[in-house]
């Protein structure tokens, strides 16, 4: 049975308060998961320790930390640390996001997301079963320390995010889960394929597997409102966010509009960028609109066979009251 999960919001709030409001409205209504992307804003790991203070239930994850900007081994700590204040609650989301935020805020080189992301996955694991490191990679060459504390009980899982044919495949061998975001039924299912190749191919058990997918939500009295939020939230990251949604998105049979999305959006006509982004794509890739048509949508993501998880997610424009309102409308009792 598919779990309903809450995808924090990706744009700023007022405060850090805010996101434990979302997370504990968010406990009280039902959902079983809340995970906290990183970007440009607050710090992920403060938020995620506020949360995990202020809850007793629900469980608690990044959605997504990246590969760059911390070492392999500091990420293992954080993960030690934050399943011990959670009180096992927590579990780790980890992936490359993309050159524009890697090269243009942590300035660090993207070079090779994929083999990055496997070796962080490997040498996470290996810290959090409490193993000595003992690791030869082409990042990294590590040897001689352990965990100075006791190994977390139970070990986090580890989660890759990716959105490409290999990137998902590296997620089902080497990870514990999958999360995907920007992705049509048809493309989910395309994907699953991918990931269920990289499973066999890591000898793994599928069921110990999760696949979490994220999904941009309004439900809205206001209909209009609803879909014109998501619009403007799905072409702001088709163009200006670097390739991979673009790429996404033209692989899945958009190849067109996702060109003129993004050249619409670099050349500053944020208004025809929205507009390209159309009512069917919007059906397609998202749950928008009244509650009733809103959760209509979501039930096409829900169904489809071999996702575990659906996160529902908020628009970059949504105030606090729209967010708490699709939290209402889409909570797992309304299903």
């Amino acid at each position: 049975m598919t779990e309903y999960h809450v995808h924090l919001p990706v744009a700023a709030q007022d405060s850090v308060q805010d996101f434990v409001d979302m997370a504990v409205r968010a406990e009280e209504l039902g959902y079983d998961f809340v995970w906290l992307p990183e970007t440009w804003g607050r710090d992920a790991v403060t938020v995620m320790t506020s949360i995990a203070h202020a809850t007793e239930e629900v469980g608690i994850g990044s959605s997504i930390m990246n590969v760059y900007s911390r070492s392999p081994a500091l990420l293992a700590q954080t993960a030690a640390t934050l399943q011990e204040v959670s009180d096992g609650r927590f579990r780790l989301g980890i992936g490359p996001s993309g050159p524009a935020v890697i090269e243009g805020w942590h300035g660090v080189d993207f070079g090779n997301p994929l083999r990055r992301t496997r070796e962080y996955v490997d040498i996470v694991k290996m810290v959090l079963r409490g193993e000595e490191l003992d690791y030869e990679g082409e990042y990294f060459n590590l040897s001689g320390f352990r965990l100075r504390c006791d190994a977390p009980e139970p070990r986090p899982k580890v989660d890759a995010a990716g959105m490409g044919p290999k990137a998902v495949e590296l997620a089902g061998r080497f990870a514990d889960g999958w999360h995907a975001i920007l992705f049509t039924p048809a493309a989910m299912r395309d994907r699953l394929d991918d990931f269920d190749r990289g499973v066999e191919m890591g000898d793994n058990d599928r069921a110990e597997q999760d696949v979490t997918l994220s999904l941009t939500c309004a439900a809205l009295d206001d209909g209009e409102r609803a879909r014109h939020l998501v619009k403007q939230h799905s072409a702001f990251y088709v163009g200006a966010m670097g390739t991979y949604y673009r790429d996404s998105l033209a692989r899945q049979g958009y190849e067109d509009e996702a060109h003129q999305i993004a050249a619409d959006w670099m050349n500053g006509d944020r208004e025809a960028a929205i507009d390209t982004f159309t009512d069917e794509m919007l059906d397609a890739f998202a749950a928008a609109g009244t509650p009733e048509r809103a959760r209509e949508e979501l039930a096409k993501f829900a169904d489809i066979d071999g996702v575990d998880n659906v996160s529902i997610g908020f628009p970059r424009a949504a105030s606090r009251d729209e967010i708490h309102e699709t939290l209402a409308a889409l909570a797992p009792d309304q299903h």
